[in-house]
């Protein structure tokens, strides 16, 4: 670490006398520094961004002070990659953009971020506040602390120097307490300059002390959710991501197995316990979810992904009576969309095992009934998808495709999956097999498109594993530049671009002829030529043979690899399984 000297002062005086060199400086800290200082202080060691205006040099004393700096072609890659960091380490992932465009386009990052629960703190450099507020006219010009704040959990600005201590720790707690999120702090461009006593300016940072601190849940709501789970006759667990970001893997295995209750693991909660466990019932969700008399809710809210907790996926008349538990550490998410019989309020470790406790010697196992009657469907649904993805058909189809995927991550479960798309998501979700946590990366609570390439950045970077990226082409198309940057970082990320011409499919035709439609792209597409432009590995598999050899040598060697998967053009359904919520695809079904 460096110390720089007051402006206007001279750093060294010649002794004419004996020609010795003396310091007359008193030595001080700048700006720069003490955010490096802060960042480094609290653990953290690597920031996303894309250098410009005016924290071009932050990010290079940044790098020479030790921290590693991943340079972005987008800062809204940036951003979804430092998201991606906070849910993989539980540390908030640091996105650092320039001011107003650059700001607005981390900006969607940081607002999925905390719809995610991710921690995550955007920290975008901003014009003076003295020529904002009079709206002057200065370079970017933009209120965007205001802009902020109504799209994270918590929005802080600095201005001076001595404040930046304070600034990073509370917006590090913020991003990391409770329920987890996004976080925003906005540095005026002179607060780099500004320099202050070195000795005095480092007093000033803030170590943060137990940032994320337990929550344990009140005897009284533990006992309430126990005598609830007593009472079931087809009691059912689901597992949510937030879950997966407990790190309460072992309490959570612990619980499923001692209790002997069937669990959905929720996309991103996939790998918890593996997908093969014999508790698991993925295979046959509908059933599961419409039958379910007690439903235990870990770190998942009944949003969209869940019908709300209620209607036709939950049994519709049949759902009255259903009682739900549910963990989380937020005490408002519960009745957010139906009565919760039992919340149960705390962090999910604490919360989960205290269940475990409870449960004793004389706990009793589910009835057989139910246990039985879910494994038979689950084995009627697996063979039947086995079936289907034993065929070859060609071109290749989005199940034959994944079989591929399927069968690679089976032999390299380290390896982490990132998935977008509307049907190469859902097929994959349901096709491919997780078998340890945190080890899938999806589109989330928004089910937003673009979070791919900078998913996979972060993946590779902050685990040191080989990433596969399952996108689709209309996916990929958002961050596809990013390959660049998986390429100058050698990253071991091989993405793989399930290619059927379109949005959704590739056969849609303009009636009136002249342009193309909307959902049609270029046929014939080589993305791979992408990936070789950059130095990386393309590959173009019109076969699962030649996808096989592509993925598996790609893995191995930790190349970076795009696979340009042929897919037939008229596989795939508009919307994937989310017809229901696009009105003219609902009508034509």
């Amino acid at each position: 670490m460096s110390a720089v000297l007051k402006p206007g002062t001279a750093s060294t005086n010649e002794n004419q006398a004996g020609g010795e060199a003396s310091v007359n400086a008193e030595e001080t800290i700048d700006g720069f520094h003490l955010v490096i200082e802060a960042l480094k202080l609290n653990g953290i060691d690597t920031i996303f961004g894309l250098p410009g205006i005016p924290i071009t040099d932050l990010t290079r004393k940044m790098q020479a002070e030790g921290l590693r700096v991943i340079s972005f072609r987008h800062e809204q890659h940036a951003g979804n990659a430092a998201a991606a960091a906070g849910f993989l380490t539980g540390k908030p992932g640091i996105c650092l953009t320039v001011s107003a465009p650059g700001f607005l386009n981390g900006l969607t990052a940081l607002a999925n971020a905390t719809t995610n629960c991710f921690p995550m703190i955007l920290i975008s450099g901003s014009s003076e506040r003295e020529i904002v507020d009079l709206q002057q006219g200065d370079y970017e010009e933009m209120d965007q602390l205001a802009i902020a704040k109504p799209l994270c959990k918590a929005a802080y600005r600095v201005l001076h120097a001595e404040d930046i201590g304070i600034g990073i720790a509370r917006a590090i707690r913020s991003a990391v307490s409770g329920r987890p999120g996004g976080v925003y702090l906005d540095f005026p461009a002179k607060l780099f300059s500004q320099a202050v006593d070195a000795a005095a300016g480092r007093r000033s940072l803030v170590e943060v002390v137990d940032p994320a601190p337990r929550q344990i849940p009140a005897p009284d709501a533990v006992q309430r959710a126990l005598d609830v789970l007593k009472g079931a006759r087809r009691p059912l667990i689901i597992l949510g991501k937030g879950a997966a970001y407990a790190r309460a893997d072992a309490e959570i295995r612990a619980f499923i197995e001692k209790s002997g209750i069937p669990y959905l693991p929720m996309s991103m909660a996939k790998g918890l316990l593996p997908d093969t466990h014999e508790q698991s019932a993925a295979a046959t969700r509908s059933y599961v979810l419409a039958e379910a008399d007690v439903v235990v809710l870990i770190g998942a809210r009944l949003n969209w992904l869940l019908s709300h907790g209620k209607g036709k996926t939950w049994g519709g008349a049949n759902a009255f009576g259903r009682k739900f538990v549910q963990i989380d550490i937020s005490p408002i998410e519960a009745d957010s969309n139906v009565p919760i019989a039992a919340p149960l309020v705390g962090d999910i470790g604490s919360c989960v095992g205290a269940l475990v406790n409870g449960l004793g010697a004389g706990w009793a196992r589910p009835p057989a009934e139910w246990t039985a009657a879910i494994v038979e469907r689950k084995d009627k649904n697996l063979a039947k998808m086995a079936e289907t993805l034993a065929k070859n058909p060609s071109p290749m189809n989005f199940q034959s495709a994944l079989n591929v995927i399927r069968d690679v991550v089976k032999a390299n479960p380290e390896a982490i999956v990132v998935n977008e798309g509307a049907n190469t998501l859902d097929f994959a979700r349901s096709i491919v097999d997780m078998y340890e946590p945190r080890k899938r990366l999806d589109v989330g609570t928004w089910g937003i498109m673009g979070i791919g390439m900078g998913f996979a950045v972060a993946a590779a970077v902050t685990t040191g594993k080989p990433v596969i990226a399952i996108e689709g082409d209309s996916a990929f198309g958002f961050s596809g530049m990013e390959v660049e940057t998986i390429c100058r970082y050698g990253l071991p990320v091989c993405v793989i671009v399930f290619n059927n011409n379109g949005v959704y499919k590739g056969t849609d035709v303009n009636p009136r002829g002249g342009d193309v439609a909307p959902t049609v792209f270029v046929k014939g597409a080589r993305y791979d030529k992408m990936m070789e432009a950059f130095g990386g590995v393309g590959v173009n598999a019109t076969t699962p043979d030649e996808l096989r050899k592509g993925l598996t040598e790609a893995v191995a060697s930790g190349k970076p690899t795009l696979i340009n998967a042929v897919i037939d053009e008229t596989a795939g359904t508009e919307s994937g399984r989310i017809t229901s919520l696009n009105p003219t695809a609902a009508k034509k079904k």
